[in-house]
């Protein structure tokens, strides 16, 4: 079954799903292989709850006149996707960075859906599978489309758009993410720029951040719409509050880190015209989630700042600079380790440490094999369970923590010890 054929079919209900676990009535479901999975096994399942057709690559699963045997599942969702792109007429904002992709993708969306009917990137599915899934998640209702793109190799981020022809973009930052993947910091600043590369080719527009004198090199032969020059951070203790256009915005999110990513979303806002007073709703009334730069209270009086969804060294020593400007005469930080760094992950973990040493916090746990491998005078774990024993022996009180790591620390776990 070539593309055209296969949208024919996709059109009727515009659903697609991946996970046989979770299929939803009339849904076409795309049966994806990986290392420790083959999704062609359960072709025959999903259309017993509800899917229309099934989509497979092995033609031993080809049992029935309802599942479609392709070359391959992977790259038919991507040509799915890229056909769907082409007939759709709605503004794209493609998104990319080392930080703060996630968060400034949900403040854009907040803000752009007072006033539209927006579709963004569910939580953080911004890669081959998650941009395709994305893409085919717009429908005809859809008005705007806002699509965050991640990478961990060169090359992604032009083939990520080469599916999703964003029509605008943003860059949040460049920063020491995927050392291992992108080989240096020259690296990340040239694998992140192909979506500045196509938004050129393409002239499109890109959204820049004045402070930040990579965005602004790299963008002056560009169409370009700078961030307002109105917005200023009021305060951060601990909540972040900006003022624009004489509004003052009171938002749920912690650290000095998030001020570019509320830039970015006013901005956004202001070029698609929503309204000062839509911008101001819609920032305010988000919050964080996902072990994102959470603040939660404990019954010890402790206030924890959860920011365990992932780290690497330029958002940890953000976190850290952040966290140390917050009124507290007790402030604990317990950091994780940092991955995929490569040769870079002894010395960035080393230079993590030596800066908590100078940012004078009552104490600091560090964990991990990296970590425990630092000269600090602060104390070290190896493991999450030679942690969590140290804290069951000496409970926190009233304490202000910081709490971060890379994904794989799962340090969000700590919330039920530290209570």
């Amino acid at each position: 079954m070539n593309i055209e054929a296969l949208y024919n079919i996709y059109s009727q209900h515009f659903l697609v799903d991946t996970d046989s676990r979770k299929i939803r009535k009339n849904t076409i479901y795309f049966a994806l292989k990986g290392e420790n999975f083959n999704g062609n096994r359960f072709a025959e399942e999903a259309l017993s709850k509800g899917a229309i057709f099934s989509v497979v690559d092995e033609k031993e699963y080809v049992t029935s006149s309802r599942i479609i045997l392709v070359d391959d599942v992977l790259s038919t969702l991507q040509k799915l996707a890229a056909h769907h792109r082409k007939i759709l007429t709605v503004p794209i904002i493609g998104l990319t960075g080392s930080n703060g992709k996630t968060t400034t993708k949900e403040l854009i969306n907040a803000v752009l859906e007072t006033q539209f009917k927006t579709t963004a990137t569910v939580g953080n599915l911004n890669n081959h599978i998650g941009v395709p899934l994305t893409l085919l998640s717009m429908t005809p209702k859809t008005e705007i489309g806002i699509v965050e793109m991640g990478a961990n190799h060169k090359k992604e981020i032009a083939f990520l758009c080469s599916i999703a022809n964003p029509d605008f973009g943003y860059i949040t930052n460049f920063g020491k993410a995927h050392l291992e993947g992108f080989g240096s910091i020259e690296g990340v600043i040239e694998a992140k720029s192909e979506l500045y590369t196509y938004l050129k080719e393409h002239n499109e527009t890109v959204f820049v951040n004045p402070d930040d004198e990579i965005q602004v090199r790299k963008t002056t032969e560009m169409t370009t719409a700078f961030f307002n020059t109105s917005i200023a951070l009021l305060e951060t203790n601990p909540s972040v509050k900006v003022t624009f256009e004489n509004e003052v915005v009171a938002t749920n999110l912690i650290g000095s880190y998030n001020f570019s990513n509320i830039s970015a979303a006013i901005t956004i806002g202001q070029y698609f015209k929503i309204s000062t007073k839509n911008i101001k709703k819609g920032l305010e009334n988000y919050k964080s989630t996902n072990n994102r730069s959470q603040i939660i209270k404990t019954k010890n009086n402790n206030t924890i700042v959860l920011d365990a969804y992932n780290a690497n060294p330029t958002s940890m020593k953000a976190a850290l600079e952040s966290f140390s400007t917050i009124k507290s005469e007790e402030k604990i930080a317990i950091l994780g380790d940092m991955f995929e760094l490569g040769k870079e992950s002894n010395k960035e973990h080393q230079l993590i440490a030596d800066l908590v040493g100078k940012l004078h916090f009552n104490t600091a746990y560090f964990v991990g094999e990296h970590f425990y491998q630092t000269k600090t005078k602060n104390t070290l774990f190896k493991t999450f369970e030679d942690l969590v024993l140290h804290l069951k022996n000496n409970p926190l009180k009233s304490q202000s923590i910081l709490i971060k790591g890379s994904r794989g620390m799962r340090l969000e776990r700590l919330l039920d010890i530290i209570s």
